[in-house]
């Protein structure tokens, strides 16, 4: 993240009038989207504890997630927050859990399960690390980091010394569960910024006169964290052995990539003023680092760009994976195809979701089927990181509307954030965001978090006549999540595939279940599933219109209809 005295500001000044068209009718999809925030009971406000200082990390927060903490198979909704800094008054504002009541309304339960704990949280990843059938928490943390155990009696407990991730201070962001090690264990994989404590803290100014918040390079990077499950409730820290120490990256998204479509799972970073690395599974619990090898490191001219948010997914339906990345203003979003021989090519710049992005500086990111068309569309949500920047900078704001990229096909995509009301387009200081089937209709809905202001939750509506499936894994002899597993469906001559999979966007975390846009299609004729452990499940003549669980060696073990 990178503060005003940046190449990013005035590349974004140098190109204020490269901006992107309307959409076409031809372009623009039925889906809507509707706020309805107030309705559910999401009363959310995030707190970056500024008084003044203009410490770091209150430009960065917060995530969300969405979690079925209680197994009723709805989906329930996280959203972190931060506190107050020492030596200011007491903090009331907590980190929140809202229970799905299934009706369209939640209930805040934060204190009742036992997640009223102050603390400056950043990001969440949510997985069942021990297999016990209920979804576990990881927030990380300008400090220490927490691990939350599901007891699967209404409450969680704080875990994090006996799991021995404890007493380990650091200024933590984006992490993600998964079975690097392909032993039926989830493992950690934690992503830290920069070397920063209140004590350490820098001075900067724009002007000369006032503080203002300094970029990543006034400090020295920090190494990810890798941990190893070892099966009995507690952690190894390998990240050394495994060939991650690496001191000079500044990490703020993280996503779980297939990248050499082997049964190893693979781990791509993005990187704050540092190359992005992409590190590639071994197969013998070590990682190779190939972000340079493989295009993914630097923009297009060879430059760091400042990293924030990233996701991977098969964007074309055509079994390969692209890679997003979104970045500071005057930078553009990194959209990342694969071009044969393991090799990226970033091909924003020639394309409207480039011209869209010049100005925007982005924070969270994820692919997903909005419109349930069977091609993955891209939200992306904006805001800068100093409200003063319009008064330098006309063109650029300090609230900014989010993107939402319909997926044409073809590798063309166009904005229709203004099209889908809802006030989904009204600018937001946009940090986190994540996708969930709150209501069970069959499509993915969107929570976004913004710094020091509200969270919003938004109802996606897709359009009449078009179908869709989901589907819920559960691991026997792999993890009981099935992260890592490939899901395929086969429709007509339409074939998808996703990868089940924690961490992406921005300190966030979507749904594990995966929804399958069939478009016109009323079922699907095969179903594969590919789990970390090499079995293999398929069923056939799988009806649209319902969510699935497929229990390993078992084929499909529970069904409902969507509502």
């Amino acid at each position: 993240m990178r503060a005003l005295l940046t190449r990013g500001l005035a590349a974004g000044l140098a190109v204020a009038l490269l901006l992107p068209a309307a959409p076409s009718a031809q372009n623009r999809s039925a889906v809507r989207l509707m706020d309805v925030t107030r309705q559910a009971g999401l009363a959310f406000t995030h707190n970056n504890g500024a008084f003044g200082k203009k410490y770091l990390p209150e430009t960065l927060g917060s995530g969300a997630a969405f979690l079925d903490y209680d197994n009723d198979g709805w989906q329930d909704i996280l959203l972190v927050n931060g506190t107050n800094w020492p030596g200011q008054p007491r903090a009331t504002s907590r980190t929140r859990l809202y229970r799905n009541n299934g009706n369209g309304t939640f209930d805040d339960v934060t204190r009742k399960v036992g997640l009223d704990v102050d603390l400056y949280g950043m990001g969440v990843a949510i997985a069942d690390y021990d297999n016990d059938g209920w979804q576990d928490i990881l927030i990380t943390a300008v400090g220490q980091n927490h691990l939350f155990h599901n007891t699967g009696q209404g409450a969680f407990v704080d875990v994090t010394d006996t799991a021995g991730l404890g007493h380990r201070p650091g200024f933590s962001t984006s992490a993600l569960w998964f079975d690097y090690d392909r032993d039926g264990l989830l493992d950690l994989l934690i992503c830290n910024y920069v070397r920063w404590t209140p004590e350490t803290d820098v001075y900067c100014s724009v002007d000369g006169k006032q503080k203002s918040y300094c970029t990543p390079e006034a400090y020295r990077g920090a190494t990810t964290w890798l941990f190893r499950n070892n099966g009995n409730g507690t952690f190894e820290d390998v990240t050394a052995k495994a060939g991650l120490f690496d001191t000079t990256s500044k990490s703020l998204g993280v996503t779980l990539i297939d990248y050499d479509l082997d049964p190893w799972p693979d781990v791509f970073v993005a990187n704050d003023t540092q190359p992005n690395k992409l590190y590639r599974n071994n197969g013998n619990g070590t990682f190779t680092e190939l972000g340079l090898q493989a295009g993914l490191a630097f923009s297009e001219d060879g430059r760091a760009r400042a990293g924030m948010g990233a996701d991977a997914a098969d964007v074309d339906n055509s079994g390969a994976t692209t890679v997003v990345v979104t970045n500071f203003s005057g930078e553009m979003l990194g959209l990342y195809r694969p071009i044969g021989d393991g090799q990226f090519a970033d091909t924003a710049p020639r394309t409207d979701i480039g011209r869209a992005t010049r100005l925007t500086l982005g924070f969270g990111c994820f692919f997903f089927d909005v419109d349930l068309d069977g091609l993955q569309d891209l939200l992306v949500v904006n805001g800068h990181i100093d409200e003063t920047i319009s008064s330098v900078a006309g063109r650029v704001s300090y609230a900014e509307p989010p993107h939402l990229f319909h997926n044409l096909g073809k590798g063309q995509f166009s904005d229709i954030a203004a099209e889908v009301g809802g006030g989904f387009a009204q600018p937001k200081v946009g940090r986190g965001a994540a996708f969930g089937d709150f209501d069970n209709d069959g499509d993915p809905d969107v929570v976004i978090t913004t710094n020091n202001g509200p969270a919003f939750l938004y109802r996606v509506d897709a359009p009449a006549g078009i179908h869709s499936l989901r589907v819920k894994l559960r691991g026997m002899k792999s993890n009981r999540d099935g992260i890592g597993a490939r899901v395929r469906v086969f429709a007509g001559s339409d074939k998808y595939w996703r990868l089940v999979k924690t961490g992406s966007s921005y300190l966030s975390q979507s749904e594990l279940p995966v929804t399958f846009g069939l478009g016109a299609h009323t079922q699907a004729d095969r179903l594969v599933v590919e789990w970390p452990s090499g079995m293999r499940d398929e069923v056939k003549d799988v009806a649209a219109g319902s969510a699935y669980e497929i229990t390993e060696g078992r084929g499909i073990t529970a069904s409902r209809r969507l509502r």
